[in-house]
């Protein structure tokens, strides 16, 4: 910037030494004639020398805290102590969510145990109750238990067979229709092939 206005200063010179003739002259009425490249020299130099305005970008920049150096000390001063005040909140942040977590887990727990507890004694109500049936039919008469079953499901009635003696089975279904002993029997045979696998 400097050179271009030392640039323009010779060349505006320049021109003032050529053109001599034509100052002393005059416009005819005694003034000097203008010269443009003076004028422009001029207002170079002038604006030049004006104290500068401060901008918006001065201030995105920074410039007014690096003329102020007390502001750039107290910020850096407190940068550290910022983060480790956030560092410390986040921190507590985290150790809340946690104790919130692991207060539903033990609520699921509590959950889960008083489910399995359930399924238990149901469990254990069934068991008492199919010991119940089949103490009730090895009970019966052989004719009257075969009527209750051939009325019965085929998997409930041979679930109850199954769990009868050998002896008192073989008499129910002697008492029933050919048909009907000779599906429930199959269906026993299963149950007790089922049963084999699982052992092994």
């Amino acid at each position: 910037m400097t050179r271009i206005l030392v640039t323009m200063l010779c060349v505006a010179l320049s021109g003032l030494a050529l053109s001599g003739p034509a100052l002393a002259a005059g416009d005819g009425h005694g003034a000097p004639a203008s010269d443009p490249a003076k004028d422009a020299a001029m207002r170079a130099i002038a604006a030049r020398d004006a104290p500068k305005e401060p901008t918006a970008q001065d201030f995105v920049a920074g410039k007014d805290l690096a003329k102020d150096p007390a502001k750039t000390g107290y910020c850096a001063t407190i940068a550290d102590a910022a983060a480790d005040a956030r560092f410390a909140w986040q921190k507590e942040q985290l150790a809340a969510l946690e104790k919130q977590v692991e207060e539903r887990i033990r609520r699921l727990e509590e959950k889960r145990a008083e489910y399995e507890a359930a399924v238990q004694r149901r469990k254990e109500f069934l068991a008492k109750a199919d010991e119940s049936v089949v103490a009730v039919y090895a009970k019966m008469r052989a004719d009257a238990a075969a009527l209750q079953l051939t009325n019965m499901p085929e998997d409930n009635a041979a679930a109850i067979l199954v769990k009868l003696n050998a002896r008192t089975a073989s008499a129910v279904l002697a008492e029933m229709e050919a048909s009907r002993a000779a599906s429930l029997a199959r269906k026993m045979a299963e149950a007790g092939r089922r049963k084999d696998n699982e052992r092994s």
